[in-house]
């Protein structure tokens, strides 16, 4: 079905990769592919401790992606947010920083940036910012279920104000590439991840474009645009 007649429930910023090397491998990792908005089937990949279905189950309905801004309802009309993410990525430069590297975050693993990221900082900050008027106010249920993670003060003032908490101060760019996962789990993925990884990589990593997301009814994204970043 055409993006133009589906209705979303969501929308976000993201980061995405280019169509290309990486963005393929990383459709086929994670099962989902956000541009066709279809599903992938898995590489064999050797050396992973539990089924590749089961290690990226969580992330997988997202598409692979890095959050710019977090998944968000509506307080408007999706022309209004178009028009003004547009305008933002009209005036605002790209951000460059050296490569990625895939690592633990927690309890998941990621690739992240390499170098200095403060020009990406900035870049999530903006897509926070400026776009906020077109978010609408989070629930009750919305705002207790966040709230379970045992938000730090700075990251509940976040919350009240910005619809996440892990925005601005408490941001950290990263690409998912997996759910929960024990640590042997975690340290067995990341082996057999390097060295199909190591090629794909862009060097340098460099953010050059705003994509809109939209979450349709099954609650998996899709690529809706992709808006060039030209300030």
């Amino acid at each position: 079905m055409p993006t133009a007649m589906i209705e979303y429930s969501r929308f976000a910023v993201y980061y995405a990769p280019e169509p290309g090397p990486l963005a393929d491998f990383a459709a086929a990792w994670l099962g989902w592919d956000p541009v066709a908005a279809a599903p992938v089937a898995h590489p064999d990949l050797p050396g992973l401790p539990i089924p590749l279905e089961a290690i990226t189950a969580t992330p997988r309905k997202y598409g692979f992606h890095g959050t710019l801004k977090p998944p968000f309802r509506l307080s408007g009309s999706r022309a209004a947010l178009e028009a003004d993410l547009a305008a933002l990525a009209a005036r605002t430069a790209p951000a460059e920083m050296p490569g990625l590297e895939p690592g633990r975050i927690g309890t998941f693993l990621a690739l992240t940036p390499t170098g200095d990221t403060a020009p990406l900082a900035a870049l999530a900050a903006a897509c926070v910012r400026d776009l906020d008027p077109h978010r609408a106010p989070l629930t009750e249920a919305d705002l207790a279920r966040r709230r379970k993670a045992r938000l730090t003060p700075r990251q509940e003032e976040h919350l009240t104000r910005w619809g996440y908490p892990y925005v601005m101060e408490d941001f950290r760019f990263h690409l998912t590439l997996s759910g929960k996962l024990s640590p042997e789990a975690a340290g067995a993925t990341i082996d057999a991840l390097r060295p199909v990884l190591a090629p794909l990589l862009p060097v340098p990593f460099r953010i050059d474009a705003l994509c809109l997301f939209g979450e349709a009814e099954d609650g998996r994204f899709h690529l809706l645009h992709r808006y060039a970043l030209t300030g």
